[in-house]
């Protein structure tokens, strides 16, 4: 048991590691891209800065999370620090947008009035930024399969951005090649399309979270089926509330069973059901032996007539 606590902490401390490393690189870089954007007045280089935000934003939020996932829960902070990184994702999504918008503007802009830009300068900083998303992706990809959840996110996120330092490239190259500067304002534009793209899921999920919403990833009513199906004592299931506490999922539910049982097996394997097929390990669950007497509980037990109806009706359609 103590190796395997003492593995899991050097585990974590180098993922941490790894993801200052990214970080530090990315944000780095970030600012030098941006500077070179305005000397060399291209465009292309600000949205592709603004771009490297969004994987800077990333890195630093999955170490976040590894950080604060270690806080010990207190009593006024029940579950924790965790979803204060989702208060910060929010308001990092909502800057982006602000960003991206700005860029758009920028863009018509130009296309009204060309500006000139700096070829030779803007290429140089693009392909430096190339070789910086590839330094990042392969500090976070290191080390084989036994990255978390978080690592790989934030290492898709720096894959994205390879998107964007090629799309500066190519505009340097056509305007040092042909002098066609409105090449510049196009390719910012798509990327600032990635970055509005990736804002936007921030912002859904963010705020998902924030409004208590259930996971994209659990569908309630599957989950209620399939533990009809594998645990036959269960009549009625009825008050679940599924919640994201810094991306782990929550549940309390009321189950009613057959009586006479036994509540601790029946809890333990409900327990189990739900840590093993829906990775739940926190849930809260009330076994009762009688029907529910509130409103919702009856139209939920009309539901699940119905589903098992349809279900043994379709079974029936199968075998003739």
């Amino acid at each position: 048991m103590e190796n395997t606590i003492v593995h899991t902490s050097l585990s974590q401390n180098n993922n941490v590691r790894q993801l200052l490393l990214a970080f530090g690189i990315t944000a780095g870089f970030m600012i030098i891209e941006a500077i070179g954007g305005f000397i060399s007045g291209s465009l292309a280089l600000l949205a592709d800065a603004g771009h490297m935000l969004t994987d800077a934003a990333a890195l630093i939020f999955a170490v976040l999370a590894v950080l604060f996932a270690r806080r010990p829960a207190n009593i006024r902070h029940t579950f924790g620090w965790l979803r204060l990184t989702t208060l910060a994702a929010f308001v990092n999504a909502i800057a982006l947008v602000v960003i991206t918008i700005i860029i758009f503007w920028e863009a018509i802009q130009r296309f009204n009035q060309p500006q000139p830009v700096a070829g030779r300068t803007m290429i140089v900083i693009a392909a430096a930024g190339l070789l910086v998303n590839l330094m990042a992706l392969w500090i976070l990809r290191r080390g084989g399969e036994e990255k978390n959840l978080n690592v790989r996110a934030a290492a898709l996120h720096v894959l994205g951005d390879l998107l964007g330092s090629v799309g500066a490239i190519a505009a340097a190259i056509v305007i040092i090649l042909t002098g066609w500067t409105p090449i510049d304002p196009i390719l910012s534009v798509l990327v600032s399309c990635l970055v509005l793209r990736s804002a936007w899921q921030l912002l859904k999920e963010s705020v998902n979270e924030l409004l208590e919403g259930a996971p994209h990833t659990i569908n309630v009513d599957e989950l209620k089926r399939n533990l009809n199906r594998i645990l036959p004592v269960v009549r009625n299931i009825h008050h679940v509330h599924l919640w994201l506490v810094g991306e782990k999922p929550m549940m309390t539910l009321h189950v009613q069973v057959v009586s006479p049982h036994n509540h601790d097996t029946v809890l333990g394997c409900i327990q189990n059901f739900l840590k093993h097929h829906y990775q739940i390990e926190h849930a809260t669950i009330q076994i009762e032996y009688y029907p529910c007497s509130d409103t919702e509980c009856h139209l939920n037990e009309t539901q699940t007539i119905a589903i098992n109806w349809k279900a043994n009706e379709s079974s029936v359609h199968e075998r003739f």
